[in-house]
């Protein structure tokens, strides 16, 4: 079964070394499949899928356009004092601490780091056994979108089906340092997949952008037009499936094939259907179909 939500990661070329490397890391991991698109409007761009702790994860070198920063980070549940220790030495080879791996009010041992390609990763021990989702996307609403962290988690799971908030902690008065900060953790479900969001408690400039994004795999036409319609409130940032939602976060609204509709066919075929999608702002099935017949 496709996994609806799938985490994408943006790198300048190092998508691949990247995924090798996080796949070092993690039981029940694996690359999946590495291959170029050519004369994308980034040039040659190669793009990777990935399993990581049991969870679809995609990724593409397409250039210095996009930097990570802490707007969204994966925070990894880890059962021992061992483990934890050991992906964060690894994972901080290279790389920035920021917050140092030490106890805190709501964990015995946690730490937040950027790796050394500049993805930022959450460590907490957790003492409730194997968690059945090991690495959690985090939102981190931060400096125009500090204090909408709720609005947001509801309006993402009403437009998801088979969603839900499972918890909600509020930060107490005079708490933070950022006045707007109102959330200060929250978990919820979007058609399945577990994430957690929070108000920046001080005051960051820096956004939600493209380097990471949320892949939709939509099963038809339909789909892509329900989520399309729903999410996408940044005209210009409309293009070639990619869009923006109202608070800033990236998505890609892609067909659940879309790998089998760039690689099936001939060379010509697949070279029409390719360049007939970069011309596209949102997929449309049946104009790709055209394409690979060349109509």
């Amino acid at each position: 079964m496709t996994q609806k939500i799938v985490p994408h990661l943006w790198y300048d070329k190092e998508a691949k070394e990247a995924a090798l490397f996080y796949i070092s890391l993690f039981d029940q991991s694996k690359l999946v499949s590495s291959y170029v698109l050519k004369d994308t409007p980034s040039g040659d761009a190669e793009a990777v899928n990935f399993i990581l702790a049991g969870q679809p994860f995609a990724s593409i070198s397409a250039g210095p356009y996009f930097k990570f920063n802490p707007s969204i980070s994966l925070m990894v549940s880890c059962e021992s004092v061992d483990e934890i220790d050991t992906l964060w030495k690894a994972l901080l080879d290279g790389g920035t601490e920021l917050m140092p791996l030490d106890q805190y009010p709501f964990s015995s041992r946690y730490g937040w780091l950027q790796d050394r390609y500049g993805l930022s990763w959450q460590l907490i021990l957790t003492d409730q056994g194997p968690s059945v989702q090991k690495i959690t996307p985090n939102f981190l609403f931060s400096n125009d979108v500090c204090g909408k962290a709720e609005e947001a988690i509801n309006f993402y799971t009403e437009v998801f089906p088979n969603s839900k908030i499972k918890s909600i902690s509020r930060y107490s008065e005079g708490e933070v340092d950022s006045s707007n900060a109102k959330i200060n953790y929250t978990s919820f479900h979007l058609n399945g997949m577990e994430f957690t969001a929070m108000d920046n408690a001080y005051d960051a400039d820096f956004n939600f952008n493209e380097a990471f994004s949320l892949m939709i795999n939509c099963k038809d036409q339909s789909e892509i037009d329900y989520y399309w319609d729903k999410l996408s409130a940044v005209p210009e940032a409309e293009q070639c499936g990619w869009i923006k939602d109202k608070y800033g976060v990236s998505w890609q609204i892609v067909p659940e094939n879309m790998e089998e509709l760039l690689a099936r066919g001939s060379e010509e075929e697949m070279q029409r259907v390719f360049e007939a999608s970069l011309q596209m702002k949102k997929f449309d099935l049946e104009a790709l179909e055209k394409a690979r017949q060349g109509y």
